[in-house]
């Protein structure tokens, strides 16, 4: 998947996943795009690390990893910011 689609999936993926957990006030446009990004990275490695498949294109499945790897990683950033 070339980086254009990355960041878009990326983006799409963050914006959703901050929705969800109610980041979205609290993170900018940029911020989203990078976890999603990440989410996505973290979403493909774990499926991979369980024999599955990733993020390996621009399709429902790809997508939805990414989401969930987005929803993990803020899930993580909220509880660390609890914390402090």
């Amino acid at each position: 998947m070339g980086i254009i689609s990355w960041i878009i999936m990326g983006g799409l993926a963050g914006w959703i996943a901050s929705k969800i957990t109610g980041h979205d006030a609290s993170m900018g446009v940029f911020a989203n795009v990078i976890v999603g990004v990440v989410g996505a990275l973290v979403g493909g490695l774990i499926m991979s690390l369980i024999g599955k498949t990733g993020v390996d294109g621009f399709n429902i499945g790809s997508f939805l990893v990414a989401l969930g790897g987005a929803v993990l990683l803020l899930a993580i950033f909220k509880g660390f910011r609890k914390k402090n």
